[in-house]
Parts: structure tokens; C-alpha cells; sequence
């Protein structure tokens, strides 16, 4: 049952192997390099930075919609998830330009973060999105239902419009950097 020599007996812990050589060998496998994983994050870092640009509190003190502007945060976040999805084009990508946005969302306020990822909503848009067809008036339609003015054409196109412009700002992105 035992043998005299033990070189077939292995320890736990006796051969160290680093994970990250096992990510990145698995990644290779996949064809995706070290600069492709770096220029995700870019383009995340990107898309934050336009989005904390126009996701701030209006600068005069007024913030008599204050729903609407937490709308038009999860709208905008909303569709650098999407963005990222239908532009990028490889789930590892993807992944990394999503976390390399939230994190500099959250790094840069803790507030704007908190008030643009709101699941509930996010299910509401991914369900539009997903149906397929019309997509841009669909978000429309979800953003005025969301705003309370279901059935509003106004909010209806401002959400179409912010929808469009924003799948837009993430298309050039992932165009500049992959």
C-alpha cells in the first residue's frame, strides 16, 4: 500500500502556481491581450468621465425634477451597459469596460453611483432592449413610463434622444481604443 519512495505523493501547497499566470494564459487562449484588456478599461473610463460630465446636479441650485435627473442617470448608465454589449462584441471585454465605468463612477461620487444603478429600472430597459426591434423608441417609451409621463411623446423622444446620443458616445469610444 505505501511505497518506500514517495516522489508520486503530492502536498498541497507544494508547487505555487500564480492565478494570474492561469487568467492570463486562459485569456491568450481566447485571444485577448494584455493592450485588448487595458483599452476596455479605457473605453469604461472614457464613458464614465462623459457620463459624470452630464450626469452632475444642475450647477444653479435648481432641483425641482430631481426624479428626472435620477432617470436620466440610470438611462445614461443604462446605455453604456448596452453600448458595451452590442459595440464590444466579447463577454471578457465587455465585463472589464463595465467595471472599469462603475468603478470611476463610484471613485469620483459615491451619490451619482448610487442613484444610476438602480436594478429595478435597469430591468425595466433591459426588457425593452432585448425585445429586439425599435429598439431607441422602446427606451423612450421606458424612460417616460419611468419619469411618470407614460404615454408623454416629450419624454418619450428625450429618452429616445439621450438613449441614441449615449450608445453613440460609447460606439466612439470603443472605436478609438479596440
Amino acid at each position: 500500500m505505501f511505497s518506500e519512495n514517495d516522489n508520486d505523493i503530492k502536498i498541497y501547497g507544494d508547487k505555487k502556481t500564480d492565478i494570474s499566470d492561469k487568467t492570463a494564459s486562459f485569456d491568450e487562449e481566447k485571444g485577448i491581450s494584455k493592450e485588448m484588456k487595458t483599452n476596455a478599461q479605457k473605453v469604461g473610463k472614457r464613458v464614465a468621465e462623459q457620463f459624470l460630465r452630464d450626469a452632475a446636479a444642475p450647477q444653479d441650485g435648481d432641483n425641482s425634477d430631481y426624479n428626472l435627473l435620477i432617470q436620466r442617470r440610470l438611462l445614461l448608465s443604462f446605455s453604456a451597459s448596452a453600448g458595451f454589449e452590442q459595440y464590444i462584441g466579447n463577454d471578457t471585454l465587455v465585463g472589464i469596460a463595465q467595471k472599469s465605468f462603475l468603478d470611476t463612477v463610484r471613485k469620483s461620487s459615491e451619490e451619482i453611483y448610487k442613484t444610476s444603478s438602480d436594478m429595478g429600472a435597469f430591468s425595466f430597459y433591459y426588457l425593452a432592449f432585448r425585445r429586439g426591434s425599435d429598439i431607441e423608441r422602446r427606451m423612450g417609451q421606458t424612460f417616460a413610463m419611468l419619469c411618470s409621463h407614460d404615454g408623454d411623446p416629450i419624454f418619450q423622444e428625450l429618452g429616445e434622444a439621450l438613449y441614441c446620443w449615449f450608445t453613440s458616445v460609447v460606439r466612439k469610444a470603443v472605436r478609438e481604443y479596440l
